[in-house]
């Protein structure tokens, strides 16, 4: 059996000036002959943008292979994010690194430069990411139409960075592992595996329930199963809350899981199982309404 060979994608660092300091991003995708939806990607602790590329096998490249997205991995500072979390202690916190201005310059770069919709941003975040993504659900939700957080929950009230966020509704999009060994399911603290604890956080279906409660959903979520591999270890169940008219949540639980992307590449086993059943990618292109190279889950 052969494989197909990996879709040859334009691939482009930009540097950016944020505050006087440098920025950079690799960006995948030529510029667009009609305005393309942006897809913003924010890697996790001790990561680059090409360590989050390269950890998730690629396949978010898929967004950008058939030409439908203009699809960003940003870099952090020191390898972390000026995040959502009062516990942060990074040196992008301690430093004074304003993330969220630097998602901005992304933005208007990707929009000015490669045609990107303004009207169509998107941001997915894996772990230290996803809070730095659910800061800027708070902060800016007026620049983003969805966004995605991997392995990240809700930070507890107390530990919860922004001063004055903006409760402007915004669908999104949750996947997490009820193994994770990083960032509980059921909420707690996060640490690395019992060490550097990183502040106390809610569990997946609060988070779920505060956002879906955010967009002014109230009521049981329609609950979703999706089929097994045989004599796999893991499953997969979503949560939707949906109703007329409001911006969608839906938390998809990875039973067996770790702190992983499920469906892309097989993690190091210290972060616990890699669920290869389910296709996140294809779930995030379906939930941002963008086109991808395989088909979102049924």
């Amino acid at each position: 059996m052969t494989t197909s060979p990996r879709p040859v994608i334009p691939s482009t660092v930009e540097t950016l000036a944020v505050q006087g300091r440098t920025r950079t991003m690799r960006v995948l995708g030529a510029t667009a002959e009609q305005a393309a939806p942006v897809v913003l990607l924010l890697h996790g602790s001790k990561q680059t943008g090409e360590k989050l590329r390269a950890f998730a096998g690629h396949a978010f490249d898929r967004l950008a292979a058939d030409g439908g997205a203009v699809v960003a991995y940003l870099d952090g500072f020191k390898e972390h994010w000026n995040d959502a979390r009062i516990s942060n202690a990074f040196a992008a916190r301690t430093e004074g690194y304003d993330d969220v201005a630097f998602v901005r310059g992304a933005i208007d770069r990707l929009v000015g430069r490669y045609n990107g919709d303004p009207t169509r941003v998107y941001a997915v975040g894996f772990s230290n990411g996803g809070q730095m993504v659910i800061r800027l659900i708070h902060e800016i939700p007026d620049l983003l139409a969805a966004a995605a957080v991997i392995s990240a929950t809700q930070p507890a009230e107390e530990n919860f960075a922004p001063t004055a966020p903006k409760s402007q509704p915004l669908p999104v999009m949750l996947v997490h592992g009820t193994k994770d060994p990083l960032v509980p399911y059921n909420g707690g603290m996060a640490s690395m595996w019992g060490f550097k604890p990183r502040g106390l956080g809610l569990s997946a279906p609060e988070t779920a329930r505060y956002y879906a409660e955010r967009n002014k959903i109230t009521g049981t979520p329609a609950i979703e199963t999706f089929s097994s591999a045989q004599r796999s270890k893991t499953s997969v169940q979503a949560a939707h809350y949906r109703k007329p008219g409001h911006a969608p949540v839906s938390l998809y639980t990875i039973t067996g899981g770790g702190h992983t992307i499920p469906g892309t590449r097989k993690a190091p086993v210290v972060m616990g199982r890699t669920d290869m059943t389910f296709d996140t990618v294809a779930a995030v292109a379906a939930f941002f309404h963008l086109s991808s190279s395989s088909q979102a889950p049924a």
